[in-house]
């Protein structure tokens, strides 16, 4: 099983392949991605602060909470839709190797190969909905059924841009061994 980031993954790429498009790309969505992963951080410490507040003043001084919860929840979902090509870039996924051992080198590439075709084709339908649901709510003017009524627009944004991110990172991991580098 695979539960973290490759330390090594730069290591990984021979001089030849950081000179094409590809590894351009990818070290320019590797600067993005740690930008956004600071950002995503910061909304996350936010949504805990943002829920503490709601429960102490609920419990000590009675007040109303109409807009916590909300708040959190559109934080939540940036941060992990716009974190997601962070996590396919350092392939922090939890991944099943069980036939890694069982098949030769060349197999193990195809297979990742396959998957990560399979798992891009997933992504950019999702990818495909999610910019439609964020434009609809943007275009009806849809809001949430709560008393603070935010647009949903918000997160819908958000969990599209994070998609769309997604599929170029897995994009480019799909370049990268045709530009002459070695898979991660």
């Amino acid at each position: 099983m695979s539960h973290g980031p490759l330390p090594d993954r730069d290591d990984q790429m021979n001089s030849a392949a950081r000179t094409g498009l590809a590894a351009a790309l990818d070290r320019g969505l590797a600067i993005l991605n740690r930008v956004i992963v600071v950002f995503a951080s910061l909304a996350l410490v936010a949504a805990c602060a943002i829920l503490s507040y709601s429960v102490l003043s609920r419990a000590l001084f009675k007040a109303a909470n109409y807009w916590q919860d909300e708040a959190a929840v559109f934080l939540l979902v940036g941060a992990t839709f716009m974190t997601a090509a962070y996590v396919q870039q350092n392939r922090g996924h939890i991944g099943i190797e069980a036939f890694v051992g069982l098949l030769s080198p060349l197999a193990n590439r195809i297979r990742l190969w396959c998957v990560d075709v399979v798992t891009f084709l997933f992504c950019a339908f999702f990818t495909w909905k999610s910019w439609t649901l964020a434009h609809e709510a943007y275009v009806d003017g849809q809001v949430s059924n709560s008393m603070w009524s935010p647009p949903l627009a918000i997160p819908y944004s958000l969990m599209a841009l994070g998609m769309s991110l997604l599929c170029v990172q897995i994009l480019v991991q799909l370049a990268l061994p045709f530009a002459g580098a070695r898979r991660p």
